[in-house]
């Protein structure tokens, strides 16, 4: 099947299967949410950040620079994100160490082309995968965009007569904005997720991928937990986690639906895969009658011997450890032997851009990321912007790629510019994906659209200047002297001016010596061209 069709392909699936029976539900062939008297509204607004925007998919175009610029100027942000990601980059380079020795870059070469090959045949496993799922009891629905796979969990939601849902950290329902939904449906939602938990009361948004309260300290936490829950004020991490335990386990009892995300889904067996380190993903999926995965249809895996090689490199690329302390594989609803788990499981795979990702052959490989956040913790420019500068779930490199990609470059052209292109990130990746030359690729697609005319002037006269040998002595003397001439006599450029004015905000230029390297080569005899 060719990859431009495979979108298709997901949507024109039989859906006249009974639900009963765990058959598929495609999006729009089931009562209207509308019609049933629980409307879909816009989502509620987001939290604000410095620049009045809402912190997560600002409107209209976003550029990365302003909101950089003032969360350069926060010092305790600053040594909170930088004391924080390296620390997790050294681990996961030790533990990397201590477990594969020098074999480290063969297992994430391996890693990285069982990712290529499951994207390459991508429609392939998600058949497999849902004919498996269905065998097991999953009632499996597919969604084209955000809107529909809102619209399929308030359906759910609905039918179920749900009032609480307890919900486990996903990054896909971050990117729907689900909860708002849920809430105005009348289902009480609450984050379990640790962090999570308390950026939903603080009225916050997470910052980075594995680690989503990095930006906030314990101030504002015990402030939060004051103010929203009406506990003492503590800055004891014990206590402050206790807290939140005693608050979290109430919901657990009295939740009647459960939703996660999922790490990963096991062809083979039909399987959705959570790993999680609280405890919490468990309560989610076992306690309530109901629970409803949503998923994005790249997390797929052909078997579980491909899978043992992405968990082991999941856990110490993202948290320093050898696994994450709860590894769950959920297949189908609870049996009648069973102890514990959902009286019906639903998943949700999420399209929402993807296949359109898949068919470009240039960004495809970006659709391997197994959302580790090792790229974030090893980027320099993520260290000094933080998170929320991106204005994305996904942030650092992988956001700086895949956002545009999947909201569009028109509404984030300064993305693909937040890198030095030093390939920290592709150093870190634990699956190969050449981060460098994807944002390579789009900042020549900016460049395309939206070059000034300023700008091609400059890289014509660069291109001029290296195009020969004697342009480029040209070029030298003219750049020696109006450096000098703009430096006012002192051995620095302190101020530059145009639009060289921003670089030199920050820093100061040291003025090339007086003399050439040529000139000085030649009056000591050497021979030049």
């Amino acid at each position: 099947m060719h990859h431009q069709h495979r979108g298709s392909a997901l949507a024109s699936r039989n859906s006249s299967r009974d639900p009963a029976r765990g058959g598929v539900v495609l999006s729009g062939t089931g009562t209207s949410v509308e019609g049933a008297g629980y409307p879909l509204k816009d989502p509620a607004t987001p939290p604000t950040s410095v620049d009045g925007e809402p912190i997560l998919f600002p409107r209209g175009v976003h550029d990365i620079r302003p909101r950089a610029q003032q969360f350069l100027e926060d010092e305790s942000l600053q040594s909170a994100v930088r004391e924080a990601t390296t620390l997790k980059d050294q681990a996961r380079r030790d533990v990397l160490k201590e477990a594969f020795g020098d074999d480290v870059d063969q297992i994430r070469s391996i890693a990285g082309e069982i990712k290529r090959h499951t994207i390459d045949h991508l429609d392939h496993y998600i058949e497999t995968w849902i004919e498996r799922a269905e065998a097991a009891g999953t009632r499996v629905h597919l969604a084209s965009d955000h809107q529909e796979a809102n619209r399929i969990v308030v359906e759910i939601a609905r039918e179920k007569n749900a009032k609480l849902c307890v919900k486990s950290k996903s990054m896909v329902t971050e990117e729907t904005h689900l909860l708002p939904q849920l809430e105005a449906a009348g289902v009480e939602t609450v984050e379990t997720d640790l962090g999570e938990f308390i950026i939903q009361i603080d009225d916050d948004a997470p910052s980075h991928i594995v680690m989503p309260m990095i930006h906030k300290d314990r101030k504002s936490v015990a402030r939060a937990f004051v103010r929203e829950l009406g506990a003492e004020y503590t800055e004891e991490p014990e206590q402050l986690t206790r807290i939140a335990r005693e608050h979290l386990r109430e919901k657990y009892r009295r939740a009647d639906l459960g939703i996660s995300g999922g790490n990963f889904l096991v062809a083979e067996s039909g399987s959705l895969v959570l790993c999680t380190n609280e405890g919490n993903g468990r309560f989610c999926t076992s306690a309530p009658p109901t629970h409803i995965a949503v998923v994005g249809i790249e997390k797929l895996v052909p078997a579980f011997k491909d899978l043992w090689f992405l968990l082991h490199l999941l856990a110490r690329s993202a948290t320093g450890q050898p696994l994450t302390c709860y590894t769950q594989v959920l297949t189908g609803p609870r049996r009648p032997d069973d102890l514990d788990g959902p009286e019906e499981m639903h998943v949700v795979l999420v399209d929402a851009g993807r296949t359109r990702i898949l068919a470009d052959p240039q960004f495809r490989e970006s659709l391997g990321c197994i959302r580790c956040g090792a790229c974030l913790n090893a980027c320099p420019v993520y260290r000094k912007a933080t998170g929320h500068a991106y204005g994305s779930v996904y942030s650092g490199p992988i956001g700086a790629v895949i956002t545009p990609l999947l909201q569009g470059l028109d509404r984030n052209p300064t993305l693909p510019e937040a890198s030095s292109l030093c390939g920290a990130c592709y150093e870190a990746c634990p699956v190969n994906i050449d981060l460098p030359r994807m944002l390579v690729a789009l900042r020549r697609k900016t460049r395309k659209r939206r070059g000034t005319t300023g700008e091609r002037m400059a890289l014509w006269g660069m291109r001029m200047a290296f195009s020969s040998d004697r342009y480029y002595r040209i070029a030298a003397t003219i750049h020696r002297y109006l450096l000098r001439c703009f430096s006012g006599g002192s051995d620095r450029l302190r101020s530059a001016p145009g639009p060289l004015s921003g670089w030199t905000r920050d820093r100061d230029l040291i003025l090339p010596a007086s003399r050439s390297f040529r000139k000085r080569w030649r009056d000591r005899g050497g021979a030049v061209r």
